[in-house]
C-alpha cells in the first residue's frame, strides 16, 4: 500500500499523490471508507488513477460519486470509463448534463478543427444534478455547492470549511479559464463569480489546474479589473458586452471628422 499524501486533512490531489503530472487536478475527498472524486481528466489516465486509489487502500466500491466541475473534455473525458470501473454514479450541474450525456464534441472542446484537435468524447449518464446551495456529503464531511459560471455556464465550485475547490475560476498566476463564446463563457458572470470568491472568507483555493494557493485578495482584485476591461474589448468578440470604439466612430462620422 502507498502512504497517503494528504494536502489537507481528508483531501488528496492525485497529481501530487502520483508525483508527476497526470492532467487536470483530480481531488479525492474521503471520510473513513466513503470517498468521492472531483473531476477525472482524460481517459488515458483513468487506469493509473484507479490503480492509485486501490494502492491507497480506498475500497473501490465505496466511491459515492464522481463529480464533474464542468463539461470540458480535459476534465471529464475519462468519466464513462471510471464510472464503469468503479460501479459508481456521476454528478454535475444541470447545464452540463446535455453535453455529457450526448458526448457533444464542440461544447466540450473535444473538437477544434482549426487547431487540429479531434478527441473522443464518450457519452456518460448523469445520475445526480446539483445546484448552488446544495450540499454534497462524504461521510461526516460537507461540501457546499457554489455555481460559479463564467468560464462555462455549468462551472461548479465546492466549499469545505476554509477550502474552496475553485474549478477553472482562477489560478495562482491570476489567469482564468478560457473565455470562448460557443463554450458558454460569460464575462459579466465570470466577474460575479470572482467577486464571490473575493468576498468569501475561505483561506485556500484548490483550482482545477496548477498549484493550490492561499486566497490572495489583491490577486483577485487585479484579475477582476482585467476581466472588467475585457467586457469592452473587441478581442473577446461576442463575449464582450460592447465596443466603445464603434460609438466613437459613429460620433466621428456624424461630425464629419476625418483621420486623426
Amino acid at each position: 500500500m502507498l502512504p497517503r499524501r494528504e494536502i489537507f486533512p481528508n483531501v488528496i490531489e492525485m497529481n501530487f499523490q502520483a508525483g508527476h503530472l497526470l492532467g487536470c487536478n483530480v481531488y479525492l475527498i474521503f471520510d473513513e471508507n466513503e470517498w468521492i472524486m472531483i473531476d477525472i481528466g482524460y481517459e488515458e489516465v483513468v487506469d493509473e488513477i484507479v490503480e492509485l486509489v486501490r494502492q491507497l487502500d480506498f475500497p473501490l466500491s465505496q466511491c459515492k460519486t464522481l463529480i464533474a466541475t464542468h463539461a470540458d473534455v480535459d476534465h471529464i473525458q475519462g468519466l464513462a470509463k471510471t464510472k464503469q470501473l468503479l460501479g459508481t454514479t456521476i454528478t454535475s450541474h444541470p447545464l452540463a448534463v446535455k453535453p455529457l450525456e450526448s458526448g457533444d464534441k464542440l461544447i466540450t472542446f473535444a473538437e477544434i478543427a482549426a487547431q487540429d484537435i479531434h478527441l473522443e468524447m464518450p457519452m456518460v449518464q448523469i445520475e445526480h444534478q446539483i445546484e448552488d446551495g446544495d450540499v454534497v456529503t462524504v461521510g461526516k464531511l460537507k461540501l457546499e455547492v457554489w455555481h460559479t459560471p463564467g468560464h462555462t455556464d455549468s462551472q461548479l465550485s465546492f466549499r469545505m470549511g476554509d477550502l474552496l475547490f475553485s474549478g477553472d475560476n482562477i489560478y495562482r498566476d491570476g489567469c482564468v479559464g478560457a473565455i470562448d463564446a460557443h463554450h458558454g463563457s460569460d464575462i459579466p458572470a465570470f466577474i460575479k463569480s470572482l467577486k464571490r470568491i473575493r468576498e468569501s472568507d475561505v483561506k485556500w483555493l484548490l483550482p482545477s489546474h496548477g498549484p493550490i494557493f492561499k486566497k490572495d485578495d489583491a490577486l483577485l482584485d487585479k484579475t477582476i479589473a482585467r476581466l472588467e476591461s475585457y467586457q469592452h474589448m473587441a478581442d473577446f468578440g461576442t463575449c464582450a458586452v460592447d465596443w466603445p470604439l464603434m460609438d466613437e466612430w459613429e460620433d466621428e462620422i456624424i461630425e464629419g471628422k476625418g483621420p486623426q
